[in-house]
């Protein structure tokens, strides 16, 4: 076993702070990082890229008079399976890493960011995670509530910055429609250590950030701390 997780999962509502807490890893020097957290060198897996690339080519094909495929005028899914192409487009991308350098995980960790909602929301993106993923993953829940987490989805949103990472938000509509309910409740409920995805028992722990702590770099790390010292020791004991 190195010292350092392969992969991380980051998830939560939108706006919890996931983003947050990795640019925080960004900024923190990599030797502490590695103490602390347990995170060595790392490359992100955000599936927001995929969902802006999706508007933009849409928005390309009405610029041409085509026929939108993924979205309607207003950014509507047409279908409920994008939210399953999103992470079929990370395991992709994760296995051609792995694909390129097999040894890629000796000095590299590699962090999955999504957020999802509805009644199965969490389960379903993890049970489409491929099995490469599953089998070297932790989990990290950032907690908020619905209501923090529009509060915060409002106070991020920069115009002119709606396809960036730290600063995208959406409205208030879509945010009620797609987000207002997600599964982590029932999930934590199972079990206080591990989520059973296709055979797989996925450590996990939940960061928590209500009252806020991702605007003070101190209590990022804190609890950071806290949540990555739970996950090594029930990784090691997996």
């Amino acid at each position: 076993m190195t010292g350092h997780f392969p992969v991380l999962i980051i998830t939560g509502r939108p706006a919890a702070g996931k983003s947050e807490v990795i640019d925080y890893l960004k900024s923190t020097d990599a030797a502490e990082r590695l103490r602390r957290f347990h995170i060595a060198a790392f490359e992100e897996l955000d599936d927001f890229v995929y969902v802006w690339e999706t508007f933009e080519i849409d928005d390309i094909l009405t610029k041409h008079g085509k026929q939108r495929i993924w979205t309607d005028e207003k950014y509507w899914f047409k279908d409920h399976f994008l939210w399953n192409l999103y992470i079929e487009r990370i395991n992709l991308e994760y296995r051609k890493k792995l694909a390129r350098n097999p040894k890629y995980h000796d000095s590299t960790t590699t962090l999955v960011e999504f957020a999802r909602g509805g009644e199965n929301g969490i389960y379903e993106a993890l049970s489409y995670l491929h099995e490469e993923v599953l089998k070297r993953a932790c989990l990290v829940y950032i907690r908020v509530s619905y209501e923090e987490s529009v509060r915060k989805n409002h106070r991020r949103a920069r115009k002119g910055m709606e396809d960036s990472i730290l600063y995208h938000s959406l409205p208030d509509e879509k945010m009620e429609f797609y987000y207002k309910t997600n599964d982590w409740d029932k999930l934590e409920a199972k079990d206080p250590n591990f989520i059973e995805v296709r055979g797989r028992r996925i450590p996990y722990a939940v960061f928590e950030n209500e009252p806020e702590k991702t605007l003070d770099p101190v209590l990022i790390g804190n609890e950071l701390e806290r949540v990555a010292t739970k996950l090594w020791d029930l990784w090691k004991e997996k």
